[in-house]
């Protein structure tokens, strides 16, 4: 997540400035096709380009706005698991009591239960965080070498001592139980709920308290598979990739229809169509990757969902619950990104 207020032309840069290379070469082409080799029948009336432009930018509007709906709902499952997992902090300490059994057996489980649920919501993150094949990281060409580059030096990359602080033995304990399962994150709260039963059975919970607890963990079920959602299931291809053509269309007309128009100015107008026929197709070049970038919020690079900061979030709200004292620090921004 960008925290930044204004993004720095630099960051504009680092995003898209790739694309000016190969626009300013496809206008620079027209140009000189137009005024030097004299094909004056390569260009074309400007109105129906202003159409096509037209139908494409509302094209683009509708699956940008799809596509910010996703990074939306993805924030706000992350807040839900950060009120639920308070709620199962608040319910570990006051739930599970018992006066026929030590109180260092009582903070045993306590502490077990809490450590178990911060495990599941690093486990969790790491799920979300493996690449899908439709993901930039997983693209073979170009830009996808660029977007895992970009994930490793603005993305996760950049986080990877802060990852180091958080894994420790404490938080995995029973790990056996899971680690090898085709979703840990699942068998995680499974295992939880098993404890659940157990304490009821030895009579240190008592079953009213046992269901509502229980409840808690359906709650965790239920954001878990929200954000496998999105992460399992992307914009359909349909849409995604037709933006992509029709993008590619407008901008291979544009300096068609537009070179006669600057032609007008004079001798020089031909050669102005370049920089302004290079904006315009940057422009929509721009608009087509915030919306495909906006797509898939737990790609790991820096326009994601927090998820890193918000699990620690939860990690010293749970611990500080806990009474325990060595408490990590808040995940701090690097280069105005926080994951």
């Amino acid at each position: 997540m960008i925290v930044k207020k204004t993004i720095s032309l630099k960051g504009i840069f680092e995003f898209a400035g790739h694309h000016f290379y190969w626009l300013s070469c496809y206008m620079l082409i027209i140009a000189v096709l137009y005024k030097i080799v004299g094909w004056h029948w390569i260009s074309i009336p400007w109105l129906p380009v202003s159409l096509v432009g037209t139908a494409v930018a509302f094209y683009v509007g509708f699956k940008n706005n799809q596509s910010y709906d996703r990074v939306w709902e993805a924030r706000k499952i992350w807040g839900a698991i950060v009120n639920s997992s308070r709620s199962w902090g608040t319910l570990v300490n006051s739930y599970v009591r018992s006066s026929q059994h030590p109180a260092e057996e009582i903070k045993a489980i306590q502490h077990q239960l809490i450590y178990r649920h911060i495990a599941w919501l690093y486990v969790l993150r790491e799920q979300l965080l493996v690449p899908t094949q439709w993901e930039h990281v997983s693209l073979k060409h170009l830009f996808g070498k660029i977007a895992a580059k970009r994930r490793e030096k603005i993305g996760i990359g950049r986080f990877k001592d802060f990852l180091n602080e958080h894994q420790t033995q404490k938080y995995f304990t029973g790990r056996a139980l899971w680690e090898n399962a085709a979703n840990p994150a699942t068998q995680i709260i499974h295992q939880q709920g098993q404890e659940l039963a157990a304490l009821e059975e030895r009579e240190m919970l008592h079953m009213r308290k046992q269901i509502e607890m229980q409840s808690v963990l359906n709650d965790f079920y239920d954001h878990q598979g929200r954000a496998e959602r999105i992460k399992k299931f992307p914009i359909p291809r349909q849409y995604a990739n037709m933006s992509f053509i029709f993008n590619c269309i407008f901008i291979g007309l544009l300096p068609l229809g537009i070179v006669a128009e600057f032609a007008k100015l004079g001798e020089a107008g031909v050669w102005l169509m370049i920089p302004f026929g290079v904006i315009v197709g940057w422009i929509y070049v721009v608009m087509e990757l915030i919306g495909d970038y906006s797509e898939n919020p737990f790609e790991g690079l820096g326009t994601d969902i927090p998820m890193l900061s918000i699990c620690r979030t939860i990690e010293i709200d749970l611990l500080q619950m806990l009474g325990e004292t060595d408490i990590p620090k808040p995940i701090q921004p690097v280069n105005d990104i926080l994951m």
